[in-house]
């Protein structure tokens, strides 16, 4: 998910009800996004009908701010998306929602109930920028590879294609993706030790046989010797063994 659409996630569209967890399909849904836009630009495509605002939030210094907080709809079609979810998601989930029912009843109606899943103790919404600064801390406090918040989305998109053996389109269910074209352009990279490793499968069951003499059938000779060695005793076993099936039916005519 984009860092808007997780920002932008309300607890109306995570469906992790004791019902879907049985059923093994707990799921979210993605239908908008937080972003902080230009009141200019809102007030423009309100006038001729075209926003795609669903949710306004309250300014904190109205007279001197430029700009509004807002719940939109994504930009494409297809970022609308359902996700699925894996269990350890659902687990961090409704560790959440039990932290913020904890943060309602401290507060009261000091709480500003948005519906968000990702929220401040006071519940009103995080803005990307600050989620960035407390991702950095997290980082620098580790020791980890420096790296953006988006780096996570790459990451995630990357395994997935890994783990489904490079099932694009199911891929791009998740990522929200308008193209399945953007998502082999964009992560193609992540299968660079796959792809050596069918130039080394290519090398070792295929051109090393190209020319080569058929293997030739391995024969246990004690065995044989054995073998030979109860003829000897037996020989009319030769017979039977040489007969095979042709054996059985004379054998079987006699017997009537």
């Amino acid at each position: 998910m984009r860092i808007g659409e997780i920002l932008g996630l309300q607890w109306a569209n995570v469906h992790i009800e004791e019902a879907h967890i049985q059923a093994g399909d707990p799921y979210l849904l993605v239908d908008k996004e937080l972003r902080r836009c230009s009141n200019n630009s809102i007030e423009a495509l309100e006038s001729v009908r075209r926003s795609t605002i669903i949710q306004k939030f309250p300014l904190v210094q109205p007279k001197l701010a430029t700009t509004t907080l807002v719940l939109k709809a994504p930009k494409t079609e297809s970022s609308n998306r359902t996700i699925y979810l894996p269990m350890a998601v659902v687990e961090e989930l409704q560790k959440v929602r039990q932290i913020q029912e904890e943060h309602k009843r401290l507060l009261g109606n000091e709480y500003h109930n948005y519906d968000l899943v990702i929220a401040q103790i006071n519940g009103r919404p995080y803005e990307s920028n600050i989620i960035n600064k407390m991702f950095q801390k997290l980082i620098e406090k580790n020791g980890l590879t420096p790296v953006v918040f988006h780096s996570l989305r790459h990451s995630s998109t990357s395994l997935k294609l890994k783990l489904s053996q490079g099932n694009i389109k199911a891929v791009q269910g998740d990522t929200g993706h308008a193209e399945a074209r953007m998502v082999t352009d964009t992560y193609a990279h992540g299968f660079d030790a796959d792809r050596k490793l069918i130039a080394h499968e290519m090398d070792s069951k295929f051109f090393s046989k190209v020319g080569a003499e058929p293997d030739k059938p391995l024969i246990n000779t004690k065995l044989m010797e054995q073998l030979k060695a109860l003829i000897k005793q037996h020989p009319e076993m030769l017979a039977e063994l040489l007969s095979g099936d042709n054996g059985d039916e004379k054998g079987a005519v006699d017997s009537t």
